[in-house]
């Protein structure tokens, strides 16, 4: 039953038989085929559907919740039979906010050398998408804001406090600074994260308490771009130090602190709240702590 529960997860996930059918590597016939054979064994509809999808039924909505319990514990168990036969090892896969991305490689890089069997898959995200994922099962653990918005239900580890500095070219007049605040960026060329990051909303809300209105001419979800566009000269960008830091390495850049407005937001690793974690992600937390120690 438990290929047909995830077959169920996908289709309620994607939103469409095609997609679910191509996530999961089978032909779409299979997985109607697998779809109907839950419906039967459950005794209830779980999909509307006619010649397309049509979403999921009253019952279908409470089942999503028992399926993707149940496809957790399956794996969870698998992972205890397998770590008491060969020790730990399997498969990570993180979802991180661009923002915490060299957090993740300090960590991963840590965990790797104790667990060297262990794999790791590493996708750069928003806050929003990590918890989707999470919930969809699509992820074992994300790198997020843990004080800032809302995260439900969820087990987290405290990585670092984020702070935020100016990032531009040495020649910028700004680069003589030992300090800015906010209101000294007004009228600067920005080049910002898109809206849909939560770091963009951060620095947003610290523009708006300065009175000042963030006018950025390059948005990108990377920012690998931010960096390449403060290099070409002209432009500067807000990121955290450690980013900022790892970006600026070998580059004619100028890391100016920020005074003033919340600048200082708790990152960390979040997981699915659960017990128990399976052994792979209970020694991730373990090391999320060592690390951040």
């Amino acid at each position: 039953m438990i290929n047909k529960l995830e077959m169920f997860i996908a289709v309620a996930k994607e939103g469409h038989f095609g997609r679910a059918a191509e996530s999961l590597g089978i032909t779409q016939p299979t997985l109607s085929t697998g779809i109907k054979q839950l419906e039967e064994q459950l005794g209830v509809q779980l999909i509307f559907r006619g010649s397309r999808y049509g979403g999921l039924t009253p019952e279908g909505q409470r089942a999503l919740v028992w399926a993707r319990r149940l496809v957790s514990d399956s794996r969870t168990f698998r992972e205890e039979m397998r770590v008491s036969r060969h020790g730990l090892s399997g498969h990570l896969r993180l979802a991180v906010i661009p923002t915490a991305l060299t957090w993740a490689a300090k960590l991963s890089a840590r965990f790797a050398a104790r667990h060297p069997k262990v794999r790791f898959t590493i996708l750069s995200r928003t806050s929003a998408e990590i918890l989707k994922m999470l919930e969809n099962l699509e992820v074992d653990a994300g790198l997020s804001y843990l004080d800032n918005e809302p995260l439900g239900r969820v087990t987290t580890a405290p990585l670092y406090t984020e702070r935020y500095t100016l990032v531009c070219h040495a020649d910028n007049p700004l680069a003589l600074e030992t300090e800015v605040t906010w209101a000294d960026l007004a009228g600067e060329r920005l080049c910002l994260l898109t809206p849909d990051m939560q770091n963009r909303r951060i620095i947003n809300q610290c523009f708006m308490e300065a009175d000042v209105t963030p006018d950025a001419l390059v948005e990108s979800n990377s920012t690998v771009v931010l960096a390449a566009h403060v290099e070409e000269g002209g432009w500067v960008t807000v990121l955290p130090a450690e980013m900022a830091r790892f970006l600026a390495s070998g580059k004619r850049f100028a890391i100016v602190p920020i005074a003033g407005g919340h600048v200082e937001h708790k990152v960390g690793l979040v997981a699915p709240y659960r017990e128990p974690h399976t052994p792979v992600l209970e020694a991730l937390l373990a090391e999320a702590a060592d690390l951040a120690a």
